[in-house]
């Protein structure tokens, strides 16, 4: 017989305790983001082509929105939750973050909306994300500056990736008034390659060491300075090229350049995973997850080598930055929800689950005469395995710890 389910857990769900924590705020919004762009997705993928007419291309928004729509409120659970602890600061009240989280997340509603109504709605949803995104960005600055920790390096480059990311979403917004996709497409890629890949790297040279560490106590932290400014120079450079390619460059023309990049850079991360501690964690699903995400990393790099870069990008989008939400988001919201930090049989399908998708989405690009009915498949199952998880994560926000402490 199964044991009986903490009284916490099986308590009214409550709004009150959105509140109780920065986490369980921007969480929650951030898993009613990914539920509804997933859900129009998957819906544009299996039935709406043909049948609407959107006012903006629907890919291009589907880049924007997998980019944009929740990412940054899941850096803001996260930011404000580890960051003040980062730099040995007073905890920052949900209060606080509220009306900047509430922005970010109505902003992406509106852009939904107006995909296919109007187009000034668009701006304007994407206006609002904007100034929310800046307030966030104006209180973490303030914590960096007013900090006296010793070690403010992490915090000082999310930072400026968070400084990117706000050029890139002003960049968008001038795109769609200005009628200049290039612009717009320019803007996607800033923002992946300048701010959400590299807010990635920063956090996991901080955390898989020091996660690794704490439960092999066999292995070592090893995180190198010089090896972070390593790993953003290479994303950087993707990034560049990315923004070139089309415009001063052509991506078939150079395959060269590709290689030059992607290749000593993907190695160095599947080098590094290995270094710290890949096959040892498989043991601990929690960590496999994060493990595992940044495995992903690597394999998008080598994928740069392929003349399709839509290949590399859904590598990455799917395999690498999906994973590492699903390990990271669960990880915190067990650990400050006073839960065990384990990955259970339902977050380890989950998870097994999305890795089906990204094969799935990147079967769809390698063999083009299955896209058909491959491209709604793997639709279908982002919705289905992210969907179920951010319900599940949900409902934990709305509920108190189940240790009984604050938070």
């Amino acid at each position: 017989m199964s044991a009986a389910r903490p009284r916490a857990e099986r308590g009214p769900l409550r709004w009150a305790q959105l509140l109780q924590a920065p986490h369980r705020l921007a969480f929650f919004l951030a898993g009613v983001n990914l539920l509804l762009s997933a859900t129009w997705w998957a819906w544009w993928c299996s039935f709406g082509d043909g049948q609407v007419a959107p006012v903006l291309p629907a890919g291009w928004l589907h880049g924007l929105l997998m980019v944009c729509g929740f990412m940054p409120l899941y850096f803001a659970g996260f930011l404000f939750t580890a960051g003040p602890r980062w730099l040995q600061m007073p905890e920052v009240s949900a209060r606080d973050v509220r009306p900047a989280c509430l922005m970010l997340a109505t902003a992406w509603w509106l852009v939904l909306l107006g995909a296919v109504t109007d187009s000034r709605i668009v701006a304007l949803g994407q206006g609002l994300g904007l100034l929310g995104w800046g307030l966030l960005m104006h209180r973490f600055a303030m914590l960096t500056w007013r900090s006296r920790a010793d070690d403010r390096l992490h915090a000082k480059l999310v930072l400026a990736s968070g400084l990117l990311g706000a050029l890139a979403m002003a960049a968008s917004v001038l795109g769609l008034l200005m009628e200049r996709w290039d612009l717009w497409r320019g803007a996607t890629w800033l923002a992946l390659w300048g701010w959400v890949v590299p807010v990635f790297v920063v956090v996991l040279h901080r955390m898989i060491p020091f996660f690794t560490a704490a439960a092999l106590p066999s292995l070592d932290a090893w995180r190198p300075n010089w090896l972070l400014w390593t790993l953003l120079s290479g994303t950087w450079l993707q990034g560049a090229l990315h923004l070139a390619d089309g415009t001063v460059l052509q991506r078939s023309e150079w395959p060269w350049l590709r290689a030059t990049l992607a290749l000593p850079w993907g190695l160095l991360v599947l080098g590094l995973a290995v270094r710290w501690g890949l096959v040892q964690s498989l043991r601990i699903r929690l960590l496999a997850m994060l493990h595992l995400g940044f495995v992903w990393m690597g394999l998008a790099f080598l994928l740069e080598l392929h003349p399709d870069p839509l290949l590399s990008v859904h590598a990455l989008g799917i395999g690498c930055l999906g994973s590492l939400v699903l390990a990271m988001v669960t990880r915190v919201s067990c650990g400050h929800g006073g839960r065990t930090l384990v990955a259970d049989g339902f977050i380890w399908s989950a998870f097994l689950g999305l890795q089906g998708v990204a094969v799935l989405r990147l079967a769809a690009l390698l063999w083009p005469a299955t896209s058909g009915w491959l491209v709604p498949a793997a639709a279908l199952g982002w919705w289905l395995v992210m969907g179920a998880w951010a319900l599940r994560l949900l409902r934990w926000y709305l509920r108190p710890r189940l240790d009984g402490r604050p938070g």
